[in-house]
Order: structure tokens, then C-alpha cells, then sequence
């Protein structure tokens, strides 16, 4: 390879935009039907418990906390983001968001227990 080559090369990739986009300080604009964080709608869920059966890693447990009112426990470090449990809820309780920024040092902060007090979720330690 000769020099000449080269320096020509690195000349003309200084004037070209780049190939990638300047993460985190561009935020990252998902596109639709983006697998990321699942958000739980306990107003919805009917306790059938079909997203804990066809979930491959058992990321969530659903359990009755009363009269017709069920919270969820979701851990994010086990689930894989492959929305089986999205699709298979019959009332659409469950929904896969564009939240992709989940990195946590700490593994405790990546279970979340939604409740019909608390629909955001919190995080569970």
C-alpha cells in the first residue's frame, strides 16, 4: 500500500458525515413495533397468566393481590425482549416500549413490580 494512498483516504473521511449517530448525546429514535422495556397495565389484566407460560425465560411472575386486581413483577436482566408475552395477552395488559437505555450496575434495579396503585412501576430491591 503506498502512503500517498492513505493520507488521501483519511483527507477525504474528515469532509464526510458520519455512518453513526452521536449516542447518547443524539437521542436514539426507535422505530415502531421496537421490542424494548415492557410496561404492564394492571387495569387490563385478567389473571390468566398466558404471558408467564409463553415467556421463554420466565422474566415475569403475575400474581392476584385482590378482587380482580393483579400486580405484576417483571425482571428485566432475565427477559430476552422478544414481546411473546405482548402477543399472547388477550386484554393487551402488557406492552413492549422504545426504551432501550435499561444498563444498570446493580441487578436489584432491573426488577420492576407494577400495581394498580402504582402503574408506572417501581423498582423492587
Amino acid at each position: 500500500m503506498r502512503p500517498g494512498k492513505m493520507i488521501r483516504e483519511v483527507l477525504q473521511s474528515i469532509f464526510r458525515k458520519p455512518a453513526t449517530i452521536l449516542y447518547p448525546a443524539a437521542k436514539l429514535d426507535m422505530p415502531d413495533k421496537f421490542r424494548g422495556k415492557l410496561k404492564y397495565y394492571a387495569n387490563a389484566c385478567i389473571g390468566c397468566k398466558l404471558c408467564m407460560r409463553d415467556c421463554p425465560t420466565g422474566a415475569i411472575t403475575i400474581s392476584k393481590v385482590g378482587e380482580k386486581k393483579y400486580e405484576a413483577v417483571i425482571n428485566l436482566a432475565r427477559c430476552i425482549y422478544c414481546a411473546q408475552c405482548v402477543d399472547s395477552c388477550p386484554k393487551k395488559a402488557l406492552e413492549a416500549t422504545k426504551d432501550v437505555e435499561l444498563a444498570q450496575l446493580d441487578e436489584k434495579k432491573l426488577t420492576i413490580t407494577f400495581t394498580v396503585d402504582d402503574p408506572e412501576g417501581k423498582v423492587t430491591s
